[in-house]
C-alpha cells in the first residue's frame, strides 16, 4: 500500500490498465496473471519455459516476480502479454540505465548480468523463442509511436483531471462551506 499518492500514481495506473486492455485485444482474450487462465500461462512460463529460474541470470530457489521485457510504463509501452513476461530474481528486476538515466532495453540489460558469455548467449536464444511462441505482436514503428503518443495523452489527462478535481472542490468548499 502507497504511503503517499499523487496524481502521477494515477495516472501510471491508468496507463498500464491502458496497455493491459492493448495487450488482451492483441491476445485476444484477458491476461490477469492473478486468476484463470491467465493465471496458467504464468505459471507454465515461470515453471516449463524458464524451469523457475531468472529469465536473466538463471537463479533458482529465490522468489521469482514478473518482468515486463519491454517494459510496462509509458516510455517503452510494453504491452502486458504473455510473450512479454518473465520470472525474474529480485536483483535483475533492477534494470540498469544508460547515461541520460533512461532505462536501457531487455537485451542491453541481459548484457550486464555477471554470467558468462554462454550462459548470456543460452538466455539470448530462450527469451527470443518465448516472445516468439507466445505470439507476441511485432508492432510496427507507426503502431508504436501510436501507442507512446496515446500513453503520454493519457497519462497527462488523467493528471489534469486530478488537478481540476482539486480545483472545483476548492471552489465548492469556497462557496458552501467557508460561506456559512
Amino acid at each position: 500500500m502507497a504511503i503517499y499518492n499523487t496524481a502521477s500514481d494515477s495516472a501510471k495506473t491508468a496507463v498500464r490498465s491502458f496497455l493491459t486492455k492493448l495487450g488482451e485485444q492483441y491476445l485476444g482474450r484477458s491476461i490477469n496473471t492473478g486468476s484463470g487462465k491467465g493465471k496458467k500461462d504464468w505459471a507454465r512460463i515461470k515453471e516449463t519455459v524458464f524451469g523457475n529460474a531468472c529469465a536473466y541470470c538463471g537463479v533458482s530457489d529465490v522468489a521469482l516476480g514478473m518482468e515486463h521485457l519491454i517494459m510496462f510504463n509509458r516510455a517503452e509501452c510494453g504491452l502486458h502479454h504473455p510473450g512479454n513476461l518473465v520470472p525474474c530474481c529480485t536483483p535483475c528486476n533492477k534494470r540498469a540505465r544508460d547515461e541520460n538515466k533512461a532505462y536501457v532495453d531487455w537485451r542491453t540489460h541481459l548484457e550486464s548480468r555477471d554470467i558468462s558469455r554462454s550462459d548470456k548467449d543460452k538466455r539470448l536464444r530462450r527469451i527470443e523463442a518465448h516472445i516468439v511462441a507466445e505470439d507476441y505482436p511485432e508492432l510496427s514503428g507507426d503502431e508504436q509511436k501510436a501507442i507512446e503518443i496515446l500513453a503520454n495523452s493519457l497519462y497527462s489527462s488523467i493528471q489534469a483531471e486530478v488537478q481540476k478535481s482539486l480545483d472545483i472542490y476548492s471552489e465548492l468548499d469556497e462557496a458552501l462551506i467557508h460561506s456559512r
